[in-house]
């Protein structure tokens, strides 16, 4: 029951939440201090999922684990995101608006295949899909940002694209740690890289 709560869910809000992070730092070529805690976060919290979906008897609630994740780093982010007053609804218009459109069909792709993959008992190459299409929906967007900043979103987008290719021909043993080094590992790095570079343009 609570899987099926989850996936009820899946093409609504972490789908929205996680557009709402990726498209407002980076939409304009700039990032603030609150978008790098932002990014930070959201990859504290796929760590933190990697970690608990590894604990003895949690392992068969992966999937669980996971979507919750998901919405737990994306709502994070965009409420650490909106405390930022000149935001507003930055989201809905100029380069944006650009930027979150080209996220929004790999994204919007991944949320009917899990719930595909989840019926017809295909779930082991859930990971694979959500880190590929992911990292898709990254290489995309990037192309809307500025050039500095073009190159860590496009380097960041091919990681993810190369970790799911990866996690399709791994073992699904090792498959909750594919997501964590993506979702997890790779989010807090390029959020800390991603300010850095803003300081120095």
């Amino acid at each position: 029951m609570m899987l099926e709560h989850f996936l009820r869910y899946i093409g609504e809000l972490p789908v929205i939440l996680r557009i709402g992070h990726i498209g407002a730092p980076y939409s304009a070529g700039r990032c603030g201090p609150t978008d790098t805690v932002a990014g930070i976060a959201m990859g504290l919290v796929g760590i933190l999922a990697t970690i608990v979906a590894s604990l003895p008897g949690l392992g068969a609630y992966w999937l669980e684990i996971w979507l919750i994740a998901a919405m737990a780093a994306s709502a994070v982010g965009v409420l650490l995101i909106a405390r930022q007053p000149a935001r507003g609804f930055m989201l809905y218009r100029g380069p944006a608006r650009k930027f979150v459109l080209s996220l929004c069909p790999a994204l919007l792709a991944g949320a009917v295949l899990t719930g595909v993959f989840w019926q017809e008992g295909l779930t082991p190459l859930i990971p694979g899909m959500w880190l590929l299409l992911y990292g898709c929906a990254v290489l995309s967007a990037s192309m809307m940002t500025s050039a500095a900043m073009m190159r860590l979103i496009m380097l960041m987008g091919g990681l993810f694209v190369v970790y799911g290719l990866i996690a399709f021909q791994l073992p699904v043993r090792w498959h909750n740690y594919t997501l964590g080094l993506g979702f997890g590992a790779l989010h807090l790095l390029f959020g800390i890289l991603i300010g850095r570079t803003d300081r120095v343009e």
